[in-house]
């Protein structure tokens, strides 16, 4: 069985002993193992500030972009044997698993147009100069500049490529190397890709450092010019948050965690509509893509009482079409889940939504014998703000839960931010003053909010589709965090600094006319 590296101070490591198993998740079977025991990760962090950093921060902003989209290409050209990496390890169907690898292709390929677009500039301007006081001379200009420590990024295990990658782009553009960490589970794909662009001598000397394997004592070297993103459960997240030497060193940390997303269908849309089938597709998309297991899932669907009964034939006719099974058979739409501990917490999750709402759909009936399958399974309740455990537990797997309301936007409002805060939350509606109240009620509780209606119903992203130019993040119980949304996302890799000086000598020093802006 193989064991999976670790690329740090620019050569691959295998830490000692067994380390953890990774799985097929189609038949449970060992594939690998991983280890980061023994290795000396405060001089893998070092190494990277040192080497990594001057490196990135002697490039342009162009000459960063030439790297991301070497990288880019790379992984587009791999794509099938990172599609098959994923069905094994990750239970992927090649859909699903084209979503992950072209996600990440994508977005490193965007932020090389932007960084292309930046052209050899090293730092940012953020907004013009001004003058201080009445002086005609003496000015105050912001800029930002980038830190002169590592990302660490501590990614999730249902995005190996996508969600690893996003990251890494936006702080290599900003100037910074990044430590990456996949989830151990499905690590299989990060490292393959780390692997190739390693062989193709796409990474700039420092710039990428890759951990395979627990976290161990990494935290326990961080400094104050480090930054920290985390993709994962809220309770991880904290810990990571208040970890004694993060806080010590004020280690800014950017978190994505939990997230009840909601899906809103308001009551002037007809049954059989345009908008309506746009709502029925989407929330149906959601369930299943996957295996359910994205962070902006649909959770939780907001239905009038009286389109309750259209909804669920539509959906329950959808699912019906959503075979599940081995994915690497073309006709599977849901494959396993990644891991036996995902399945398990994920049926423990099935039997309380069952103690508390109504089943409409689904069983664990006739699943596969082998693997972490689970089937599509709905549910349905009247209780709206009293659905307890609906709005405080996120079940992560391919499940959903109606809650009937009257159709009033108002009573929406209340029953979606019961969920403490989103990364993203759709509504479907056509009338303006509705979608007016929902819009500004939900918009302090969400990241993103995405708007249905009959003039784009064929041409929407889908609210589950992470857009690299649109932010991505959300508050409270969704962490609190941000990231993305174009050059937006620079700004956590960097620091904004005002200075004040004569504006002639700081024109010529930062190389423009600061009074122009």
């Amino acid at each position: 069985m193989r064991q999976l590296q670790s690329y740090l101070q620019g050569q691959w490591n295998t830490g000692e002993g067994d380390g953890r198993q990774l799985f097929d998740a189609t038949s449970g079977k060992p594939i690998a193992t991983a280890s980061t025991k023994g290795l000396d990760l405060g001089a893998a962090l070092q190494w990277s500030r040192s080497v990594g950093g001057k490196t990135l921060r002697s490039m342009t902003f162009a000459e960063r972009a030439a790297v991301l989209k070497g990288m880019s290409v790379a992984i587009h050209e791999a794509r099938d044997d990172l599609i098959a990496l994923a069905r094994e390890n990750s239970g992927n169907t090649r859909g699903d698993a084209k979503f992950d690898i072209d996600g990440a292709a994508g977005t490193l390929s965007y932020y090389a147009y932007i960084g292309k677009s930046l052209g050899d500039q090293t730092f940012l301007f953020d907004g013009p100069a001004e003058n201080i006081l009445r002086s005609a001379r003496f000015v105050g200009q912001h800029i930002s500049v980038s830190r002169r420590g590592v990302a660490i990024h501590i990614n999730a295990f249902n995005f190996p490529a996508w969600g690893m990658f996003e990251k890494l782009a936006v702080s290599l553009l900003a100037g910074v190397p990044v430590l990456e960490k996949p989830g151990t589970a499905t690590a299989t794909v990060s490292e393959a890709i780390v692997k190739l662009w390693h062989d193709k001598g796409l990474i700039p000397d420092g710039a990428v450092s890759l951990l395979c394997g627990s976290v161990g004592d990494l935290l326990d070297h961080v400094q104050h010019q480090d930054c920290i993103a985390f993709t994962g459960s809220g309770t991880v997240g904290a810990k990571v948050r208040g970890h004694q030497r993060v806080v010590a060193m004020n280690v800014p940390v950017n978190i994505e965690a939990d997230s009840l997303n909601a899906s809103v269908l308001a009551p002037d849309v007809d049954a059989g509509s345009d908008t309506f089938v746009m709502f029925i597709n989407e929330v149906s998309r959601d369930l299943t893509q996957k295996a359910g297991q994205k962070c902006t899932a649909v959770r939780r669907i907001l239905v009038p009482a009286q389109l309750e009964e259209a909804v669920v034939e539509m959906l329950t006719e959808r699912l019906d079409d959503a075979a599940v099974g081995d994915p690497a058979d073309r006709g599977t739409r849901v494959g396993p889940l990644a891991t036996a501990s995902q399945q398990r917490d994920v049926l423990a999750g099935l039997a309380e939504l069952n103690k508390t709402a109504t089943r409409v759909y689904g069983s664990q009936e006739d699943v596969p014998d082998a693997g972490y399958f689970v089937r599509p399974q709905l549910f349905r309740t009247d209780q709206g703000v009293s659905a307890a455990y609906v709005h405080e537990h996120e079940v992560f797997g391919p499940c959903a839960t109606i809650l009937t309301y009257s159709g009033d936007a108002d009573e929406a409002v209340d029953i979606v931010s019961k969920g403490g805060g989103g990364l993203v939350c759709s509504f479907y509606s056509n009338n303006r003053d509705w979608a007016r109240t929902l819009l500004l009620g939900l918009a302090p509780w969400h990241g993103r909010l995405y708007w249905g209606s009959k003039k784009v119903h064929d041409q929407g992203s889908g609210p589950g589709t992470v857009l690299p130019g649109q932010t991505h993040g959300g508050p409270g119980k969704a962490g609190g965090g941000e990231e993305l949304g174009g050059l937006r996302g620079l700004s956590f890799y960097m620091q904004r600094t005002a200075i004040q000086a004569d504006r002639g000598m700081l024109d010529k020093v930062l190389g423009k006319n600061s009074q122009n802006g």
